[in-house]
C-alpha cells in the first residue's frame, strides 16, 4: 500500500475516531440532563449518579415505569446491556486510545468484546440534610394516577415524597433494648441488670455520695420530727376533739367571772371606768387568770365528754361550754390565752362589748347559764333559761376528778314552789297535811328540772355498757323536807318523770353544810341564800337559783 493512501486512511480513522468523541460528549450531556444511563461501546461500565445545580448528589432516582421512587440499590447481578447503564470512557483510557496503533485498537476492541468481571458498588453517599437539597420530582404524564394526586393535593403529595425518602434511607444501626412496661415498676438495680450497656463511671462515682447525702437528710428529718413530737406531747391539749354540734349537745353557758377569777379587773371598772379597765386588760393580756367558782364544775363535765367519747366515738349528746361575757372584745386575747393554758374545751364565745349576753342564750341553745352576776341570771329566769349565780367557797376542798358530782335542793329547783307557797302563808303543819294529801300528784315542774333530765340521759349511756357502777355521773337530793311526812310525793314525782337520784338526803330542816361536805359536789343548786352560805363556810361551791316566792321575800 502506497504511503498515500496510508495516510488518507489515518485521516479517515481520525475523523471518524473525532466524530464518536463528540457524539459521546453530546450523549454524555443529554444522559446528565434527563438522569438516565447510556451505553459507550469499548469504555468501563459505570454508574452516574445525578447532580443537582449546586453539585449535591441526589440519593434517590425516579423510574418511569413504577409509581413509587426507586429506592433499591442497583445489583450486580442486573444485565449491564439494559439502556439504563451509562458507559463513559476514563480520561486515561480516552487519552491511551488517541496514542495508540490500530493493531493495539483492535486487540483493545476484542478485550472490551470479552465479559468483564462485575463491577463493585460505589460507597453510599452520607445522607444530606432535606432541606438543603430537595429532590427532583419525576416528569409528569398525564396518564399516571401520581400526577393527579399531585395535581389534587399537591402538599399531601409532596409530604409523602418527603416520606418516602427518609424511609428509602439506610438508618444508622440502632440496638433494641428492652423496655419496661408503663405498669410494671422494677429497682434500679433490676433495670440495671436488663440493659448491656455499661453505666457511665461518672454516674457510678456519683452515686455513694448522692446516697450518704441523702441519709443525712433523712437523719436531719427524724430528728426534727423526733423534737416536735416531744414538744407536742409536752402540751396537754395536742390532740383536741372537735365540739359536738350545738342541736345535740348540753350548751352550758359561763360567764368570764364565773369561770375565771376577774376580781382586781372588776374593782378597777367599778372605780376608774371601762378605759381604764380595757387598758389594764391589754397590759395584762398574757398574765393567765386564776380558776373561778365554775371552774372545776367545767372540767368535771369535759371529764364526762372524754368517757363518752371512749365508749361511743360518734357521739353528739355532750356538753358544750360556751364562753358568755358582757367584756370587749380587746378582752378576749387574755381569755383566750387563759383558757388554752388550763386545756379548757371551749371553741364558742360571746364577746358582746359592755351590752347584756342575755339575748344570745336563746340563739346558742342553752341549757343552762351560770353567771357572777344576780342581775343577769335574774333576767334569764325571767326568760325562761335555767340560771344560777356562782359563789365560790370559803376554803379550799378536794374535788372529785373522776366523777361530776351535782346536788340539787328540792323545791324551787327541781320543783315549783307551789309547796313553799302553803309552808310560808299556813305554816308547817297544813304543809304536811297538804303533801300527806297529794302524794301521788306529780309536782310541776323547776327550773333546773331539764338539767337532771340531761343528765339521766348520759347516765343512761353508760348504764347500757354495763358501766354503772363507774359512770362518771353522779346526782344527789338535798332538800330540808322530812322524808315521813314529805318525802314520798317527792320521790313518786321523779319516778313518774322517769328520772333517777343517785342519793337523796331528806334534813328535816338541819344544816346543808356539813353534809355537802361529805358529799363534795362540783357545784350546789339551792333557792335559799340561808343554805348558800352555810354551804360557803365549808368550802362548798354553791349555784344560787333566784326563782320562786323566797325571792320576794328576801326583796
Amino acid at each position: 500500500m502506497s504511503q498515500t493512501s496510508l495516510k488518507q486512511k489515518k485521516k479517515n480513522e481520525t475523523g471518524s475516531r473525532n466524530s464518536k468523541d463528540s457524539l459521546d460528549t453530546e450523549k454524555r450531556k443529554d444522559s446528565e440532563k434527563s438522569g438516565v444511563r447510556l451505553s459507550t461501546q469499548g469504555s468501563q461500565e459505570l454508574s452516574l449518579p445525578k447532580t443537582d445545580s449546586r453539585g449535591y448528589v441526589v440519593r434517590n432516582q425516579w423510574s418511569r415505569t413504577s409509581r413509587s421512587p426507586s429506592t433499591r440499590a442497583p445489583s450486580v447481578e442486573e444485565p449491564r446491556s439494559k439502556n439504563t447503564s451509562l458507559k463513559l470512557p476514563s480520561s486515561s483510557t480516552t487519552s491511551r486510545t488517541s496514542s495508540t496503533s490500530p493493531s493495539q485498537q483492535e486487540s483493545l476492541k476484542q478485550l472490551s468484546e470479552e465479559p468483564s468481571p462485575p463491577t463493585p458498588p460505589l460507597p453510599s453517599t452520607p445522607p444530606m440534610p432535606l432541606d438543603s437539597h430537595p429532590p427532583t420530582p419525576p416528569e409528569p404524564f398525564s396518564s399516571s394516577r401520581r400526577s393527579t394526586k399531585m395535581h389534587e393535593n399537591p402538599e399531601a403529595w409532596a409530604h409523602g415524597i418527603v416520606r418516602e425518602i427518609r424511609d428509602s434511607r439506610d438508618p444508622m444501626p440502632q440496638r433494641d433494648y428492652p423496655r419496661t412496661p408503663p405498669t410494671e415498676w422494677k429497682a434500679y438495680t433490676q433495670r440495671r441488670s436488663t440493659y448491656s450497656s455499661q453505666l457511665d463511671q461518672d454516674c457510678l462515682s456519683e452515686l455513694p455520695r448522692q446516697h450518704h447525702q441523702r441519709e443525712e437528710e433523712e437523719d436531719e428529718d427524724e430528728a426534727y420530727w423526733a423534737s416536735v413530737k416531744t414538744l407536742y406531747e409536752k402540751i396537754p391539749s395536742c390532740s383536741r376533739p372537735r365540739p359536738p354540734k350545738p342541736k345535740n349537745a348540753i350548751t352550758i353557758a359561763v360567764s368570764s367571772r364565773a369561770l375565771f377569777n376577774m376580781v382586781d379587773g372588776r374593782k378597777i371598772y367599778e372605780e376608774e371606768g371601762l378605759e381604764k379597765y380595757m387598758e389594764y386588760q391589754l397590759n395584762n393580756e398574757n398574765v393567765i387568770l386564776t380558776p373561778g367558782p365554775a371552774f372545776r364544775f367545767v372540767k368535771a363535765l369535759q371529764h364526762v365528754n372524754a368517757r363518752l367519747r371512749e365508749l361511743y366515738p360518734s357521739e353528739q349528746d355532750l356538753f358544750d361550754i360556751v364562753l358568755m361575757t358582757n367584756n370587749h372584745a380587746q378582752v378576749g386575747v387574755r381569755l383566750i390565752n387563759s383558757v388554752n393554758h388550763y386545756g379548757l374545751l371551749i371553741d364558742r364565745f360571746c364577746l358582746t362589748g359592755g351590752k347584756s349576753p342575755i339575748g344570745y342564750l336563746k340563739a346558742y341553745l342553752t341549757n343552762l347559764y351560770l353567771s357572777a352576776d344576780s342581775e343577769k341570771v335574774q333576767e334569764a329566769i325571767q326568760e325562761g333559761i335555767a340560771s344560777a349565780t356562782m359563789f365560790d367557797g370559803a376554803k379550799d376542798m378536794a374535788y372529785c376528778d373522776t366523777q361530776l358530782r351535782v346536788a340539787f335542793d328540792g323545791d324551787a329547783v327541781l320543783f315549783s314552789d307551789e309547796s313553799e307557797h302553803i309552808a310560808k302563808e299556813h305554816g308547817l303543819d297544813k304543809f304536811f297535811q297538804h303533801e300527806t294529801l297529794f302524794e301521788n300528784k306529780p309536782l310541776a315542774q323547776g327550773p333546773l328540772k331539764g338539767f337532771l333530765e340531761d343528765l339521766g340521759r348520759l347516765q343512761k349511756k353508760f348504764y347500757a355498757k354495763d358501766e354503772r357502777l363507774l359512770c362518771p355521773i353522779r346526782t344527789y337530793l338535798v332538800t330540808a323536807r322530812s322524808a315521813a311526812s314529805s318525802g314520798a310525793r317527792v320521790l313518786k314525782t321523779l319516778r313518774r318523770w322517769g328520772l333517777e337520784i343517785d342519793e337523796a338526803l331528806f334534813l328535816a330542816g338541819a344544816p346543808k353544810g356539813p353534809i355537802l361536805v361529805k358529799i363534795r359536789p362540783h357545784i350546789f343548786f339551792d333557792d335559799h341564800m340561808f343554805h348558800i352560805e352555810g354551804a360557803q363556810k365549808f368550802g362548798t361551791i354553791t349555784a344560787h337559783v333566784p326563782y320562786g316566792i323566797n325571792q320576794k321575800m328576801n326583796n
